[in-house]
């Protein structure tokens, strides 16, 4: 079965409307689990472990002997590196509260009374003016794992390690230990000057038999099965063969769906609760840590039931991967309500199209904070050409050669390329009167938010209600033999080339552009011929907050934003 994106997975999952879903421990913390795991070391029991390493001869007996240490970490979004500790040193450290300062700042004052000097890696904050507010010591993020290792004990006290894929197997390697079934392979360095702390202020010698001591867990991405599966042995069985299978054949579906590869195994383990398995590798509280900042929210004010639900979704799926602050969000009966409560403090942020930006500031004391940007096809100022499209050998030349034709259409109502722009142009034209004439002066089409069953959404390919918003997209309309003309923001055409094999082939060479004063152009002529630039949405907050709130929040959205951006299939941000 197909949905947009995990989350909506995970949702199916729960109602029962599916049976198997592949999740992250990010995942089993909205909800459940079974077991995916490294060939290297395929029956371990986590995915990777946070372990510190000391200096074999110094004087700490107890967590709070870490004080005024150096400290060393793999990178500030490693939960090994990074979550972890802050989650596990909070008690031993002082609780940062101060209100001045965002989580991200609370974070980083927690750590630097706990610790006299420390090296966090990598990028600090996803907006270079708050990254260079908060960046304060050398990276080498670029590094390979065993380097950092190497730098980091001989020049610090205290190292909190792991690696993107791997756990104590960095440490194992560098000192020349065995690493499951690999064998040791000799190294100059000495693992007898190094110990393991614990948690517990016990130290462990690095050797090839002793257990390592661990801080908490990440635990290995698994597949989670609903309540109503009543047979979990056959379902897991049935992944462990199709992982084989998958394996053997180098099947897409086996990367794509199984999200397996070369370096991972599909192992069957005991079913369990998703908060007991979280509880077992002392992850919980590293999702939901606070780190001593001030628990605040970043209020987000919509005013439709579709955006409280998306917004609500995103917030939930940003908390479990570490976007901090929380979103959360409030429901107003129309835009300028949400306006209303940004200036009185009633919400933080609230979202609007370009052309409302400057009445909300004049009459709202709003402030811009964020813009969308839209890659190719926007302009340098990220405004999206609205653009009426055909393919080529169309008999359409002109607007007036629209009429009975099939439409497609990127939105209705409040879509700007989709519908407000073409029902301007074909007004100016003379062709209609109103909006309320577009049903009749096409013969049929699709209008991704019409009324279900009407004439705006006959030629829609796909299920409507099947909340998929790829059936919805104006491109697919078209290129499906649905539609003859299209109207869409530019890069939503410019995403074709991207996806020319799911699209049957097709490139953005295959159409031209219809111009409003008559002809037809080359796509790459846009600038001459489209209905109008459409301005980027904007986030706003209030002008009345302070440098440290107004950062806050644009970290805390610039954050979930990152996430979803590069990783879109566990939550879609573009579309309804």
């Amino acid at each position: 079965m197909y949905a947009r994106d995990r989350y909506k997975c995970i949702e199916k999952v729960s109602r029962e409307e599916i049976d198997v879903v592949v999740v992250d421990p990010e995942d089993i913390y909205l909800t459940a689990l079974d077991d995916n795991q490294t060939k290297e070391e395929a029956y371990a029991d986590y995915h990777y472990e946070a372990v510190a390493v000391i200096q074999k001869d110094l004087n700490v007996s107890d967590g709070k002997g870490l004080r005024h240490l150096k400290s060393c970490h793999t990178g500030i979004q490693d939960d090994i590196g990074y979550n972890i500790p802050l989650a596990k040193l909070a008690a031993i450290g002082d609780n940062i509260n101060n209100t001045e300062y965002f989580v991200r700042d609370n974070e980083f004052q927690a750590l630097s009374l706990l610790f006299s000097k420390a090296c966090l890696v990598e990028t600090w904050s996803s907006d270079p003016t708050i990254n260079r507010k908060l960046t304060t010591c050398a990276h080498f993020a670029k590094s390979q794992t065993s380097v950092i290792i190497k730098i980091s004990i001989r020049v610090t006290k205290v190292l909190f390690v792991t690696s993107f894929r791997k756990k104590i197997i960095y440490i194992k390697r560098f000192f020349g230990l065995p690493v499951g079934v690999t064998p040791a392979v000799p190294t100059n360095e000495d693992p007898s000057n190094f110990r393991y702390f614990c948690p517990d202020g016990t130290k462990v010698p690095i050797n090839a038999d002793t257990k390592p001591c661990t801080w908490a867990a990440r635990p290995w991405q698994g597949y989670m099965a609903n309540d109503g599966v009543n047979n979990i042995e056959a379902v897991q069985k049935e992944l462990t063969e199709l992982g084989q299978l998958g394996e053997k054949e180098k099947a897409a579906w086996w990367k794509d769906l199984m999200l397996l590869d070369e370096k991972t195994l599909a192992v069957a383990s005991s079913p369990i609760s998703p908060e007991q398995h979280l509880k077992d590798a002392k992850y919980l509280d590293v999702i939901e840590r606070n780190s001593g900042a001030p628990e605040r929210n970043a209020r987000l004010c919509v005013w439709t039931q579709d955006a409280l639900n998306k917004y609500r979704a995103l917030s939930r799926a940003a908390h479990s991967r570490d976007a901090r602050p929380r979103l959360s969000c409030l429901l107003e009966k129309d835009q300028d309500a949400c306006l209303i409560a940004v200036r009185d403090d009633g919400a933080d942020l609230v979202v609007v199209d370009g052309g409302s930006v400057l009445r909300a500031i004049t009459d709202f004391n709003a402030q811009p904070i964020i813009s969308e940007v839209y890659g190719s096809g926007s302009t340098k100022y990220s405004e999206r050409p609205a653009v009426v499209i055909v393919k080529k050998g169309s008999s359409i030349s002109g607007l007036a050669d629209l009429r009975g034709k099939r439409s497609c259409h990127s939105g209705y109502r409040n879509d700007f390329a989709g519908w407000l722009a073409p029902i301007h142009a074909l007004k100016k034209a003379n062709l209609i009167k109103s909006e309320d004439d577009v049903a009749e002066f096409f013969a049929g089409s699709c209008a991704p938010g019409a009324q279900p069953g009407s004439k705006l959404c006959q030629q829609c390919v796909g299920n409507i209600a099947s909340n998929d918003d790829k059936v919805t997209e104006a491109t697919k309309c078209l290129t499906s033999d649905k539609g003859d003309v299209a109207f869409l923001p530019l890069p939503a055409l410019m995403e074709i080339d991207k996806k020319n094999e799911s699209e049957g082939g097709v490139k953005t060479s295959d159409f031209m552009l219809v111009c409003p004063n008559g002809g037809l152009a080359p796509v790459e002529e846009w600038s001459k011929c489209n209905l109008g630039l459409e301005p980027p949405r904007i986030i706003l907050s209030s002008a009345g907050k302070t440098v440290h709130a107004l950062d806050e929040l644009k970290h805390g959205v610039l954050a979930a934003s990152t996430i979803y951006s590069k990783k879109p299939d566990l939550l879609q941000l573009s579309g309804s």
